[in-house]
């Protein structure tokens, strides 16, 4: 006889919270991007608190950008803010085996693809006047609607200062976004604006989900 699994019962409460701010919105959605379909709700709170407990620290959910962003606030008001994202339809639970998982919405993962292109054209930009160094390995892999939004702002841009970047990301990428980064690298060197008709295709943007 086949035993049933018993899965761990998600019970979803925003407390008191009517309504959070675009900026808790998006610092909420960048925590959830460390563990989708590897995390739950609890170590989203963690993450948000600051904890320096073991999961936390061994998964380097310290090195997220939005860790302690709610370090003065309990835990249980930090759930709250989870919950409402939850309910509200930005963030969703599904069950892995057992376990519940957190996972994008599509309304959710609209707002996080931008936050997390923001935060990478920043660091390029930080690389391109010579502020800080940019190991540009770090965008392969990365998800591809989020390089395609990336690429699609540096172009927008104009400024020829992303070339020598673009130059070496485009050494270590693959074929599909290499393509990209030349056409880039040819519109801020040509110092043209880009086409309309060169924006995200409908070939990007269903490799990109897929």
């Amino acid at each position: 006889m086949t035993r049933k699994v018993q899965r761990v019962r998600v019970r979803l409460d925003a407390g008191g919270v009517r309504s959070l701010t675009p900026e808790e919105i998006r610092a909420i959605l960048r925590g959830a991007d460390e563990m989708i379909m590897r995390g739950g709700r609890t170590l989203l709170m963690k993450l948000l608190k600051g904890s320096r407990s073991k999961d936390v620290v061994a998964k380097s959910l310290d090195q997220c950008p939005v860790y302690g962003y709610y370090k003065y606030r309990s835990n249980d008001e930090i759930m709250d803010r989870i919950d409402w994202l939850i309910l509200n339809g930005y963030l969703a639970v599904e069950y892995d085996y057992r376990l519940p998982l957190l996972v994008y919405t599509e309304r959710g993962w609209a707002i996080e693809r931008e936050t997390y292109a923001d935060e990478l054209l920043r660091k390029l930009d930080e690389a391109g006047d010579g502020i800080s160094f940019f190991d540009v390995s770090q965008l392969k892999d990365r998800h591809r609607e989020v390089i395609w939004r990336v690429l699609d702002k540096i172009e927008e841009s104009g400024d020829a200062k992303y070339v020598p970047l673009l130059e070496a990301w485009e050494r270590i990428d693959y074929k599909k976004v290499r393509q990209r980064i030349r056409g880039v690298i040819g519109r801020l060197s040509a110092g043209s604006p880009p086409n309309a008709k060169d924006g995200p295709s409908d070939e990007r943007s269903l490799e990109a989900r897929g």
